[in-house]
C-alpha cells in the first residue's frame, strides 16, 4: 500500500473519483432510507446491541460453545490469534491437499488477514468470485467499501478494464450486458478450484452454524462445489442463537444496500457429506484486546454493513482507499488500530470532521464519533504532535495570553482587512477559496455594558416585571410581557462569537432580555475545549473545561444558554466523557448538562416566544442544519417552527441541508482541501434554492460558509438564527422594516 499522503494527494486530483462517489452515497441515501421504512428500526436496533454486548462481555466462553457445536456437527474449527496465524492455516491446508486454485466468495476478513498475498506466495491463485471483488482484483487494487468494492469505479471505468483483461468488447453504458461478460469469464473458474473461501455474517453458538447473505449467489457455487470449504469468521460474528442471526439479517439489508433481504441467504451446518470438509477458523486479531477496551469495545458490534462509509461527507471526497486502511469508513477508523497497528490510522483518522453522521445510520448504534476522537488522541500521543500545534494550544489554553495575542492581531490585521474579511497573500491553501474572517474591531465582550434596554414584545396578559440584571446589566423595564420573566440565564458566548461575530452575542442577549429573563454574562469565560478536543488533545481540553464549568457554576442561574451549539453539545455529551475516569467532576460536568441549551432549544422549550405578528413580503431562505444539531441534539422540524411558524421567513427546501458543510473543527485547518471539496458540494445546493438568505445556529460553519460564499463570488447573505428572531422581535415592537438580509 503505497503512503498515505500520496494516496491522499492522488484522490483530490480525481474529480471522475468524487462524481462517482457523490453519485453512490446519494443513491444509498435513498434507497436506505426506503428499506427502513415501515421496519421497526429502533426496537431491532436495541435487541442486537443487547445482543452484541452479550456476547462481547464473554468473547471466549461464547467461541467454546461455537466450537464445540459445530464440531458435533463434523465441522473442523481453528482459531487464529493473530493475522499471520490465520492466513497460515489457509495455506497450510492448500498445501496439504494439493490444492492450486481457491476460489473465494467475499470476504473482508480475507482482506484484513491478507490471505491472497499468503496464497500467491505459496503459488495457489486465488480467485474472487464476487464481482466488485473480482473487478477491483483485476485492477490490482483493494476494495473501496466494505459492501460495494468498487464503487469508485462507474460503469464506463468497469467497460475498459473488462475489455483489458476478458479480451472482448463490452459495451460501456450497459450494467447487464457487463456483468453477462463476468459471467462467461467466471463460470468455468468456479469448477478450478479446489478449495472454496467464503467469510460469514452471522456464526450462531447454539447450532454451530455459519450464516452467509449474498446478492449475487456466487457464495453458493463456491461453498458447495470445491470438496474444501474454508470460512473465515471474526470471533465478534458470533451470535447466540439462530433468532439471533436473523435480527442481524433484518438489519444488515437495509442499512448495507436498502433492500428489505438479500437475494440468497445461505445456512451451513457441517460439511454437506462425507466426501467433503469445512473448516471454521475463527480470527481474533486484536479483537479480545478490543473487548477489553471500555473506550472500543462497542465496534465489535459492528454487522459490516458499510453505512457509515455511505453517509461520511469526508468518504464522499477521497473513498475508502484514503479514507480507512483495509476497512473504510468511520469503522475502518475505530477498528485500524487494533487490526493492523496505529500507525497504519494516523492519516486516515485525519479525515473524520465529526459530523456524527455514521452513528445516525449505525444498525447497531456504534459510538464511532467519539471513538473516533479517542483514537486521534492516541495517535498524537505517539507521535507527539507538532510544536506548533502544542504551542497553539498551550497558549490557547491561558484566557489572558489567548485574549491579548487576539486584540493585537485584531491591529496587525488592518492592512489586509477588507470589509468583514482579511486576504493574507501567504496562506493560499486555505484562503483562495474561503475568505478569513477578520477579527472584530471590538470584541463581544467589550459590549456587554453598552447593550441597549430592553424593549418587550406587545403580546399577550401582562407578567410582573423581570428581576434586576447582573454582570453590568442594568435591570430590564417592565412591559406587556415578559414570557421569560423570572428566568434566570448565563450566556455562554464561544468563542467565534466573541472575537468574530459579536452582533450575534448582541443579538442573543437582547431577544432573552426582552422576552424579560435575566441575563449573566460571566467575564472570566473563555473556550470550551473542543478545539483541543478535535485537535486530539484531551488534556488541554480538560483544563479549559474545568475553567468553563466553575466559571458557570458561579453564576447560579437556572438555566445556560449559548449560541455556539457546538459547544452546547461538548457541554452535554464531551464533558462527560472527558471526566469518565473522574466522579466528582463528571458529576459537575453532568450538572452543567443538565442546566445547558442551544438557543433555538430554549426559545422553544423555555421561552414560549409567541408568534410575531407576519411580514407583507416574507423573506425567502434556506436553512443548514448544524451536523451536530441534527446528528446529536436531534434537529427536525425545531428550526422552522422558530423560523418559519414564528418568525414568519418563507423557508425554502435544501437539497442535503443536514449533510456536513465541512468546517470540521480541526480539519478544517489541518485537512483544508478536503473541506473545500465538502463545502463545494453544499454551495452546489445551496445554487439550485437561487435565495438571498441562509441560515444557520452554529458560528463555526457561518465562518465557513461565509467565507466559501464571499471566495466564489455569490450573493447570498449567511446569519444566525438569533439575529433573525431579534431583528423580527425589533421589527413587531417598532412596526418597522425588516432587516433580515
Amino acid at each position: 500500500m503505497e503512503p498515505f499522503p500520496d494516496r491522499y494527494r492522488r484522490a483530490l486530483a480525481d474529480e471522475q473519483l468524487r462524481r462517482n462517489l457523490l453519485e453512490f452515497q446519494r443513491h444509498w441515501r435513498a434507497t436506505r432510507d426506503r428499506g427502513v421504512a415501515g421496519l421497526p428500526y429502533d426496537e431491532l436496533r436495541r435487541k442486537l446491541v443487547t445482543v452484541k454486548n452479550e456476547v462481547i462481555a464473554d468473547l471466549p466462553g461464547w467461541v467454546e460453545t461455537f466450537r464445540r457445536n459445530a464440531e458435533a456437527g463434523g465441522a473442523h474449527t481453528y482459531f487464529a490469534a493473530s493475522a499471520e496465524d490465520a492466513a497460515r492455516y489457509v495455506t497450510d491446508l492448500a498445501q496439504a491437499r494439493g490444492i492450486r486454485v481457491v476460489t473465494k466468495s467475499k470476504s473482508m476478513l480475507s482482506e484484513e488477514i491478507h490471505v491472497n498475498d499468503a496464497l500467491g506466495r505459496e503459488g495457489i491463485e486465488p480467485i474472487e468470485t464476487d464481482l466488485g471483488e473480482w473487478i477491483v482484483q483485476l485492477a490490482g487494487e483493494r476494495p473501496s467499501h466494505i459492501v460495494a468494492p468498487a464503487v469508485h469505479k462507474n460503469r464506463r471505468q468497469v467497460a475498459d478494464l473488462l475489455e483489458r483483461v476478458i479480451g472482448e468488447p463490452v459495451d460501456h453504458e450497459d450494467i447487464g450486458q457487463q456483468v453477462a461478460a463476468a459471467r462467461r469469464h467466471l463460470r468455468n473458474l468456479f469448477f478450478a478450484g479446489g478449495m472454496g473461501l467464503s467469510g460469514a455474517n452471522a456464526i450462531v453458538a447454539e447450532s454451530g452454524t455459519v450464516v452467509l447473505v449474498t446478492n449475487e449467489g456466487n457464495a453458493e457455487l463456491v461453498t458447495s462445489l470445491p470438496p474444501i470449504h474454508v470460512v473465515l469468521a471474526g470471533i465478534e460474528k458470533l451470535v447466540p442463537t439462530v433468532e439471533d442471526a436473523m435480527t442481524v439479517l433484518e438489519l444488515l439489508a437495509p442499512s448495507a444496500t436498502g433492500q428489505r433481504a438479500t437475494s440468497y441467504v445461505t445456512f451451513i451446518s457441517g460439511p454437506d457429506s462425507p466426501q467433503r470438509e469445512l473448516h471454521i477458523v475463527l480470527v481474533d486479531n486484536g479483537r479480545s484486546a478490543m473487548a477489553a477496551s471500555p473506550l472500543f469495545r462497542d465496534a465489535l458490534r459492528c454487522i459490516r454493513c458499510g453505512s457509515c462509509a455511505s453517509v461520511c461527507p469526508a468518504y464522499g471526497v477521497v473513498g475508502g482507499h484514503v479514507f480507512g486502511h483495509v476497512y473504510t469508513g468511520a469503522i475502518g477508523l475505530v477498528n485500524t488500530p487494533f487490526h493492523h497497528g496505529l500507525q497504519a490510522d494516523a492519516g486516515p483518522q485525519s479525515l473524520c470532521v465529526s459530523c456524527n453522521a455514521c452513528q445516525t445510520v449505525c444498525p447497531v448504534d456504534i459510538p464511532l464519533p467519539r471513538q473516533i476522537l479517542d483514537t486521534r488522541a492516541e495517535v498524537v500521543e505517539a507521535q507527539r504532535s507538532s510544536a506548533l500545534v502544542g504551542f497553539g494550544l498551550a497558549m490557547w489554553s491561558r484566557p489572558r495570553i489567548a485574549h491579548a495575542l487576539l486584540r493585537t492581531s485584531a491591529l496587525l490585521q488592518v492592512p489586509v482587512r477588507r470589509d468583514r474579511f482579511v486576504e493574507p497573500p501567504f496562506l493560499a491553501r486555505w484562503t483562495s477559496w474561503r475568505t478569513p474572517p477578520a477579527l472584530a474591531r471590538r470584541p463581544f465582550r467589550d459590549d456587554i455594558a453598552r447593550m441597549p434596554e430592553p424593549t418587550p414584545i406587545a403580546t399577550g396578559p401582562a407578567l410582573s416585571p423581570a428581576p434586576s440584571a447582573v454582570e453590568g446589566f442594568p435591570g430590564p423595564v417592565p412591559g406587556p410581557a415578559w414570557p421569560l420573566a423570572g428566568v434566570t440565564v448565563a450566556y455562554f458566548v464561544q468563542c467565534l462569537t466573541d472575537w468574530l461575530y459579536p452582533e450575534m452575542g448582541r443579538a442573543i442577549v437582547q431577544v432573552l432580555r426582552d422576552l424579560g429573563a435575566t441575563v449573566a454574562i460571566p467575564r472570566a469565560q473563555h473556550c470550551c475545549g473542543l478545539p483541543a478536543i478535535d485537535s486530539g488533545h484531551p488534556d488541554r481540553a480538560r483544563g479549559m473545561a474545568r475553567h468553563t464549568i466553575s466559571v458557570l457554576e458561579a453564576c447560579d442561574t437556572e438555566y445556560v444558554v449559548t449560541g455556539g451549539t457546538s459547544c452546547a453539545v461538548a457541554f452535554s455529551h464531551d464533558y462527560v466523557h472527558l471526566f469518565r475516569d473522574d466522579a466528582a467532576w463528571r458529576a459537575r460536568a453532568e450538572r452543567l448538562a443538565a442546566r445547558t441549551r442551544d438557543f433555538t432549544t430554549f426559545l422553544l422549550e423555555v421561552g414560549t416566544l409567541p408568534e410575531i405578528p407576519a411580514q407583507p413580503q416574507p423573506i425567502r431562505a434556506v436553512y443548514h442544519y448544524f451536523c451536530q444539531s441534527y446528528n446529536v441534539l436531534g434537529f427536525r422540524e425545531e428550526p422552522f417552527r422558530l423560523l418559519r411558524d414564528i418568525c414568519g421567513l418563507e423557508i425554502e427546501p435544501m437539497p442535503e441541508a443536514n449533510v456536513c458543510c465541512g468546517f470540521g473543527g480541526s480539519v478544517s485547518v489541518n485537512r483544508p482541501e478536503l473541506c473545500r471539496h465538502i463545502l463545494e458540494r453544499k454551495l452546489d445546493n445551496l445554487d439550485q434554492c437561487n435565495v438571498p438568505l441562509l441560515v444557520t445556529d452554529n458560528p463555526g460553519c457561518i465562518m465557513h460558509l461565509r467565507g466559501g460564499i464571499n471566495a466564489s463570488g455569490r450573493r447570498v447573505r449567511v446569519r444566525h438564527t438569533a439575529e433573525i428572531v431579534a431583528e423580527r422581535l425589533a421589527e413587531a415592537a417598532a412596526g418597522g422594516k425588516s432587516a433580515a438580509v
